[in-house]
């Protein structure tokens, strides 16, 4: 079975074949079909994997500058015409996502519990 990266290298090329078209949305749904799919039948992920179901999320808000409850397909979509320009823009913040500095992220309970303790010392002061 493929890998995670090589079956998006797979769906950049063909869209269609995978999704039945360009759309961030269809991609998003996909994604969580083979996730789910693959912890169904005991396959473990990669770490590469792993640091994308863990990451890309909180790293895509940090990089968009947006904060909110919605999956990273609708974040990307907030910033794009439609499904299709959101598809092509996942793939080029999908490149940067994989070249970033690992050391420059934020664990999210980290940056939670530092921006709670922020606002205490704000309240208080």
């Amino acid at each position: 079975m493929s890998t995670l990266f090589e079956l998006l290298e797979k769906i950049k090329i063909k869209p269609g074949l995978y999704l039945g078209s360009s759309s961030i949305t269809n991609l998003q749904m996909f994604i969580q079909g083979y996730r789910f799919a693959r912890s169904e039948v005991g396959i473990v992920n990669t770490e590469a994997e792993s640091d994308f179901y863990k990451n890309f999320q909180p790293w895509l808000q940090n990089r968009l500058s947006i904060r909110t409850v919605n999956a990273w397909d609708k974040i990307i979509l907030l910033t794009c015409i439609d499904e299709k320009a959101g598809f092509d823009y996942f793939f080029q913040l999908l490149d940067e996502f994989i070249q970033r500095d690992k050391s420059q992220d934020i664990d999210p309970i980290v940056a939670k519990s530092t921006a709670q303790n922020t606002e205490k010392v704000v309240r208080s002061a």
